[in-house]
Order: structure tokens, then sequence, then C-alpha cells
């Protein structure tokens, strides 16, 4: 055997897949496509620390969401990885909205995110004088963290462990047996690469690395779908020194605002699907941001707004319909040995890529 795993894709889950796995021992190679580490969607999305709101009790979303930010902040302390807890506003702007904060506190408590404070309009404007809302929940355990630090540090662990990583090497097929995985590689290194263990942690490309794989049953590969999303920065001072996101929306949790670790502010994501892999800005789109964000910051000043950049989803629930739970698919599911398939892995897969990847270093040694 070459490798005892092959992980495909140099994204944030892919490095912390990678790491957990070689820290046990395992011989390990990541597979990127792309011409460096997390170039899609792992640099494109908000950058946040998650605290576990939102998701269903019990689903993989919540259970690694919560686990991945404990994992998280310790990792990020123990490594010097730039961080601050700076905490987040959910408001509501209409006494309709107060409702859904409510369920929010209870899912919050249910998943292990925390208490989250009650605050009335006048609390908000002593915390945020710039918001404008009826009511809003306060999470002191969101946070932001440069992404790319991160997954510096995850490829650092990695190769101190004898893992490699191979940068323009795309999977093109693999054949799984009880014998292991041979992984057919486009690129530099080529292939084909012999391992006992594969692990698709391929992102947006993740369903397409899984129809190139046999034996592998159809129907244990789910459609995929991508939603982009826009983000706006703001010139100038920054209003605000938290994070401030209005009722989640179905397909994603808003246009909020986002802070880098300057303070520099930036709008989004909003939701637009498209076809395929495509981050082009596009029309511009600041009639319809200023008019989401004054809802709750009605003293935008719109000249301010600028093009910053877009990300995808890698969704696998279609237009309309609810929110899928990430996928993460053992042999125990499929039945193939060592093969290890990651679908839907959007929000909150950065605060989850650690506790992801402790999964599923567990699918491969149960």
């Amino acid at each position: 055997m070459d490798f005892d795993t092959i992980v495909a894709g140099g994204g944030v889950v892919g490095l912390a897949s990678a790491r957990a796995l070689a820290l046990t021992g395992r011989r390990v190679i990541v597979l990127e496509a792309g011409e460096r580490i997390g170039a899609q969607t792992s640099s494109r999305n908000s950058g946040v620390i998650h605290a576990g709101i939102y998701y269903p009790a019990g689903s993989l979303k919540a259970r690694l969401c919560v686990a991945g930010r404990d994992l998280l902040y310790a990792y990020c302390a123990e490594r010097g990885i730039a961080h601050r807890r700076c905490g987040k506003l959910i408001v509501a702007t209409s006494p309709a909205e107060t409702d859904v904060l409510r369920s929010y506190q209870a899912s919050a408590v249910r998943n292990g995110a925390g208490e989250l404070a009650w605050l009335g309009a006048d609390e908000v404007a002593a915390l945020e004088p710039a918001v404008s809302c009826v009511a809003a929940l306060h999470s002191p355990r969101t946070g932001i963290i440069d992404a790319s630090e991160l997954m510096q540090a995850l490829l650092g662990d990695l190769e101190a462990a004898g893992g490699l990583l191979a940068l323009r090497s795309r999977v093109t097929a693999v054949s799984v047996s009880t014998a292991g995985c041979e992984v057919l590689v486009a690129g530099e290194d080529g292939g084909p690469l012999q391992a006992r263990e594969f692990v698709n942690a391929a992102g947006l490309h993740a369903a397409e690395v899984a129809r190139a794989t046999r034996p592998l049953d159809r129907c244990h590969v789910p459609d995929a779908y991508y939603a982009r999303g826009h983000y706006y920065s703001l010139s100038g001072s920054p209003p605000f020194r938290r994070l401030v996101y209005p009722i989640a929306e179905s397909a994603g949790l808003g246009t909020h605002v986002t802070l880098d670790l300057a303070g520099r502010v930036r709008f989004g994501p909003d939701v637009e699907w498209i076809d395929g892999i495509d981050y082009r800005f596009g029309a511009d789109r600041r009639a319809e941001f200023a008019a989401a964000i004054r809802r709750y910051y009605p003293g935008l000043d719109a000249s301010r707004l600028a093009p910053d950049y877009t990300g995808i989803r890698p969704k696998i629930s279609a237009p309309g319909a609810p929110a899928a739970d990430f996928r993460i698919d053992g042999p125990a599911r499929h039945g193939l040995p060592g093969l290890v398939n990651l679908f839907g892995i959007e929000s909150p897969g950065l605060t989850s890529s650690l506790a992801i990847g402790e999964y599923v270093r567990e699918l491969l040694s149960g």
C-alpha cells in the first residue's frame, strides 16, 4: 500500500480529517485539486465560530458544531491562531419575530450553545447604538477566526505527523474492495495510488467524486445544489463591535454583519441558487442589500457599500426544501470498507471541522 489513508479535498474539513487520522499513526496524503489549500468554501465564508444555536437537536450539525466550537477555541489558544470571541446579537426587527427569538433560546439550551440573554431595545442600544430592533439575543460564545491561519496550523500538524499534501491533484476515479482503495489522480502526482482507506472531503465536488467511486450504489450519492452568496464591505469606521444577525432565512442565516479581526465590516451572504460553480459577482446587488441591512441598521449609507467576494454553499437540499443535515457516510451506511463520504458540509462546517475530523476517525476505527 502507498498509504493508509487518502483524503480528497484540502479545505478545512479535509485537513482536519487528515490531521485526526495522521495523529493515530496512519500514513496520510491529502489530494487537493486546486493551486492552494482552502481556496473555495473554506476561505469564502463569514469566518465565524458558531455557538450552535439554530440546528435541530441531535442533528450532526448541532452535535458537531458545539463540540467543534469548544475544540476550536482550545486549539486556537494552544496554537496562537488569530481569533476573537466577540459575541453576536440576533435581532428581531418586529414584534412578530420575537417568537422566533424564543425558539432560538430554547434550541441553544438543548444543543449546548449556552444561555442566550434576552435584551430589550434599550439594552441593545447600549451595546450597539447603530442597531435598531425590538429585541435581541446575545450569544457570548460566538466568535471570529482567521481561517487561513487555522488551515496552515492543521497542515502543519499533518506534516509533523508524517502526512503529505499534493496540490493540483484531482481525483478522477476510486475503486473500493476488501483489499483496499485504488485512487486515480489527474495532476502532478499522477496515479493510481493505493490505500486502505479513502475519505471524500471534496466539498463542492464531493458528489462528483462519489459518482466516480465504484462500486458505490448511486442511492448513496445525494443530488448536489449550489447556493452562491455575495458579500459587500463597508468603508469607513466600523459601526459595530459585535456580529449582528437577523432572523435566519430558509437557505442561510440572513444578510448579517460580520467583522474581520481588523474590525472591518462586511454584510452578507445573500442566497442565489446557481447551476454550477461560478464565483463571479455579477449584477450590482447594492439596492437589495441596503434594504435588508436597513431593517436593523437604518443609518446605513449605501454609498459606503462595495462588492467584496462571493462564496458557494455545497447544498444537498433543493431550493425551497428544508435545510439538510451534514451527511457523513461510513461503511455501516454504504457497505464499502474503508470509505467515508462527506456531503453538504456547509455552515457550520468551519466551526465543526475538528469535531468532524474526530468523527471521521471514529468511523474508520470502528
